[in-house]
């Protein structure tokens, strides 16, 4: 019996055919982690800024808090024809950035600890010994916000402080609210542990601690901005170096796709709806028109691209991992 070898061309014109055959097509890639340490820093310059992204880690989200303003099965769709969504939750990772600039080593944000989603986060200290950076090598620390996974790493495993000898940063009006007296009784339920959380991790560096404003200048080149809505104090950070520019979006936007393509869609964690989609747009707008790069907190790792304006919506595109030094 002649045996049949199918030529190249004749597998491409079968597998085109496959659909119409009723032949199973090749299921979607459901990619896991490597084997061996994972990579928890990124490396890239914006002018003569060195800047370092580095991983603290990931946790979950439950799909239930997501466009929580639009068709939960809308939501759904997007979420599936991004393969962003795995049975009904999505995947955030957490992207702290070091910018070096001149003197400065500035740290953005100090994740979560152990203190929350213990196995997967907490990673911070360690990625940036990997990465080259000592503690005490940070000038500063900005906190962009009081949100567990942005302050609850303030202390270490033996309560003392991390970064002893930074300057912390945070917005004038995120730690007044976050701090006031009473603050605790006046939230729901389901915020008191919030409150809680971010006095505990604040209160430790009040003798470190500065107050920001819009505009305030963390070390020449870096500039904090006003981003409020996800928090009424939240802040962003822009970094500018050579005629290069970068937008620290931390949690304004907290989706690189489904927030750009829908940015009217809002979760449940965004104290101020309205105006976070307000600032989402302003912050958008700005990156697209004036063609500046962008880090999200929660997006797909490292979280740096750009920004395109598509009518009244937007597309994230990841930068290129280069491998030249």
């Amino acid at each position: 019996m002649t045996l049949l070898r199918p030529s190249r061309r004749d597998i491409l014109k079968m597998s085109a055919a496959a659909p119409l055959l009723g032949m199973a097509a090749p299921s979607v890639a459901n990619i896991g982690g490597p084997d061996g340490p994972q990579p928890g820093h990124f490396r890239f310059t914006v002018g003569e800024a060195r800047m370092t992204v580095v991983s603290d880690g990931y946790f979950t989200a439950p799909l239930s808090g997501i466009g929580i303003n639009a068709d939960p099965e809308d939501v759904r769709a997007f979420l599936e024809a991004h393969f962003l969504l795995s049975e009904n939750s999505v995947v955030n990772h957490t992207n702290h950035i070091i910018i070096e600039l001149g003197d400065a080593k500035v740290l953005v944000d100090v994740g979560s600890g152990k203190r929350i989603y213990e196995n997967t986060t907490g990673n911070l200290l360690e990625n940036m010994e990997a990465a080259g950076f000592a503690q005490e090598d940070i000038t500063h620390v900005v906190l962009t916000h009081a949100h567990p996974d942005h302050v609850w790493g303030t202390r270490d495993d033996f309560d003392d402080v991390v970064f002893p000898d930074a300057e912390y940063l945070t917005g004038r009006l995120e730690h007044d609210w976050w701090m006031k007296s009473g603050r605790v009784d006046d939230v729901p339920d389901f915020m008191q542990q919030l409150v809680v959380g971010a006095v505990n991790s604040l209160e430790p560096i009040q003798q470190q601690l500065s107050m920001a404003e819009d505009g305030h200048s963390v070390a020449p080149g870096i500039t904090m901005l006003d981003s409020p809505g996800h928090t009424l104090g939240h802040m962003s950070l822009h970094i500018e170096s050579a005629g290069e520019q970068l937008l620290v979006m931390a949690d304004s936007t907290r989706r690189a796709y489904l927030n750009f393509e829908h940015p009217e869609w809002v979760g449940s964690v965004d104290m101020d709806p309205d105006t976070t989609v307000k600032t989402r747009k302003k912050l958008l707008d700005m990156a697209a028109t004036d063609k500046i790069a962008v880090l999200g907190y929660h997006f797909p790792f490292p979280g740096v691209g750009n920004v395109i304006k598509e009518g009244n919506a937007y597309r994230f595109i990841p930068a290129l991992w280069r491998w030249e030094k």
